[in-house]
């Protein structure tokens, strides 16, 4: 297991330990091994093994009781984020009802045609994840789907092709960061000769590109999404109050 002078140990064993929970290794309602079990299996001491399972249980995936061991639990999906950051929840319900037709994965250096669709910066390495979404019980094409994954968090896509949902939650649990912020731009596009098949439109028929950056509490990108929908078949409702005061 390697270790950097930025990174404690006990974080990497936490980061095992989740990656092992979310592969099912350990199910929900199974037991992790004991403490002295855990210190022989990463050659660390007792004090790094409780502060790598208070880091798991501080993500509400375990929970431990004297004597009686430290047992997985279901994860809540909500206990990651601020109160003041609802609407990721409500990003993560609703990408939870489209399922992801997965068409390419693959490393790739960022251009500048991507450098000036993305931010991301030119020449750099990022995981592209193309394909297609579509709502579940939708016989359409309900978008196609350009995701962007920072290098750093490239491993995640060994497990996409079993994993149904939306990608920056299964970051969050492999690599224990946390999305704090997704920064939404919604922009007008012309469906191009290349898309026009895909998303089984005529060239030149009108689109919305919603572009999402996903930021972590450490200020860094974790990914970039492009979402191309025809625009018939897309609406953004938003609902606006007065403050009082």
């Amino acid at each position: 297991m390697t270790v950097t002078a930025a990174d404690h140990r006990y974080l990497q064993v936490a980061r095992t330990l989740r990656k092992e929970i979310v592969e099912g290794v350990f199910p929900v309602g199974s037991q992790l091994p004991t403490e002295h079990e855990l210190c022989e299996r990463f050659s660390v001491s007792r004090y790094t093994v409780r502060e790598a399972l208070r880091r798991l249980r501080d993500d509400n995936l375990v929970s431990s009781r004297p004597r009686a061991g430290t047992t997985v639990v279901p994860r809540d999906s909500t206990s990651s984020y601020a109160q003041d950051n609802m609407t990721i929840n409500d990003l993560l319900a609703f990408a939870s009802g489209a399922a992801l037709d997965i068409e390419s994965i693959r490393m790739i250096v960022v251009d500048a045609e991507l450098a000036a669709r993305t931010s991301l910066p030119e020449g750099e390495e990022w995981l592209a994840v193309l394909g297609f979404r579509q709502a579940v019980g939708a016989e359409d094409t309900h978008c196609w789907t350009e995701y962007y994954v920072n290098r750093a968090y490239a491993a995640v896509g060994r497990m996409l092709k079993r994993h149904t949902g939306p990608i920056f939650p299964l970051i969050e649990d492999l690599f224990g960061v946390t999305v704090v912020e997704v920064q939404q731009d919604i922009g007008a596009v012309a469906v191009s000769a290349e898309l026009a098949p895909r998303l089984d439109v005529a060239v030149g028929t009108p689109a919305l590109e919603v572009h999402r950056t996903y930021r972590t509490s450490e200020g860094e990108i974790a990914q970039v999404t492009i979402n191309t929908h025809a625009a018939s078949r897309f609406r953004h409702s938003t609902t606006l109050r007065r403050v009082k005061g």
